[in-house]
């Protein structure tokens, strides 16, 4: 069976909004795809701000955001159909949307981008609210992505995106484990920003600083890091606990970033020895999201992962830009098809779940 599909995602680093045609082809039970096109769109600084402060509002105007989200969502997608010549190729369209609030203690996750909105102004089916009901589950919403790591990428046996938070998961023979380690590109975003940059693209504002070993065993003795996972992380750890300690008065900015990059290293390394403990050779770890393209980051990733025998791969720069996109589609054919697209075992919820509504947008007749 073939699916012709657009999946979206909007990361919490608000560099933009991604979208990728796939053709996903299942034979078998065994899944292959190809990515056709994918591009990011990045975001006006209003629409920027939009996102960033929405947890800020009133309910009325939340919801109304919402609306407005969805049917911005379905204009970028129409000028990604008309780039690329897609009309009446895309069978379904499967959003993640923007994630504001994540309190999986309150069984609560809440993304913006309503999908009745997408759906309506494409007139092409749609499935959204992917994360809702492993967290009605007792889940934490998080990570789903590893569905599709186990279905399409099962040549590894780690994998990490670094986007707005680094999250990673390890495929084991018997179980499927998958956790967020710590803030990433959201709060190395806001340092730069404070230098006039949008981002540290190469890493070479962190390149320049100074290591400050106070602020780093600082931010290691965080409780979060002494938690047992499954257990997954808001937007506003790296925002309001993180980004405050890195970017105090005593540090200039270059030497809050050369930290935190340390701080993500030391930290992977930690999770991922604790995760190996036991298990015996040398494992691949294949890197996506934004943070692949920094490549300080990634210098200090790999020397550090040497320690434990983990050896780093960065992928071409398409699924490096468009893994989570990618899966997202992937993960909206699997609720079309009623099948499994959410697992337990990375979540903690109850069980395995069939997460994500479902909008009609193409008529009947």
């Amino acid at each position: 069976m073939v699916y012709r599909v657009l999946g979206l995602m909007s990361g919490s680093a608000l560099d933009g909004l991604d979208i990728v045609f796939v053709e996903f082809q299942e034979n078998g039970g065994k899944w292959q795809y190809e990515i056709i096109q994918g591009e990011t769109y990045p975001y006006t600084k209003e629409w920027a701000d939009k996102l960033r402060n929405a947890i800020q509002l009133k309910a009325l105007d939340y919801q109304l955001l919402d609306v407005e989200y969805g049917h911005y969502i379905a204009g970028e997608v129409k000028k990604f159909i008309d780039q690329y010549k897609l009309d009446f190729k895309v069978q379904l369209i499967a959003s993640h949307g923007h994630t504001t609030f994540h309190v999986p203690s309150k069984k609560m996750t809440a993304q913006l981008g309503d999908g009745a909105s997408i759906a309506a102004s494409t007139g092409i089916n749609v499935v959204s609210d992917l994360r809702a009901i492993d967290m009605a589950l007792n889940g934490h919403g998080a990570p789903i992505v590893p569905i599709g790591e186990k279905l399409l990428l099962n040549d590894y046996d780690l994998f990490l995106n670094i986007g707005g938070i680094m999250n990673v998961s390890y495929r084991k023979p018997d179980e499927y484990i998958a956790f967020d380690v710590c803030p990433a590109n959201r709060v190395m975003n806001m340092m730069a920003h404070k230098l006039g940059k949008e981002i540290d693209y190469s890493g070479d504002f962190a390149r320049s600083g100074k290591l400050q070993p106070e602020l780093l065993q600082q931010l290691n003795a965080l409780d979060y890091y002494s938690m047992a996972y499954p257990k997954s992380l808001a937007n506003d750890f790296g925002t309001d606990v993180i980004y405050p300690m890195c970017a105090k008065s005593g540090y200039s900015i270059q030497d809050g970033l050369r930290t935190f990059v340390e701080h993500m290293a030391e930290q992977l390394k930690a999770s991922l020895a604790a995760l190996l403990n036991g298990d015996g050779g040398n494992k691949r770890i294949l890197i996506t999201g934004g943070g692949a393209h920094n490549s300080f980051l990634i210098e200090r990733l790999t020397e550090r992962l040497k320690e434990i025998n983990v050896e780093v791969v960065v992928p071409d720069k398409v699924l490096v830009d468009f893994k989570e996109a990618l899966i997202m589609g992937l993960i909206g054919v699997l609720r079309w098809r009623e099948e499994v697209n959410v697992m337990a075992t990375v979540t903690g919820a109850d069980r395995d779940s069939i997460g994500g509504a479902v909008w009609m947008g193409q008529p009947w007749n």
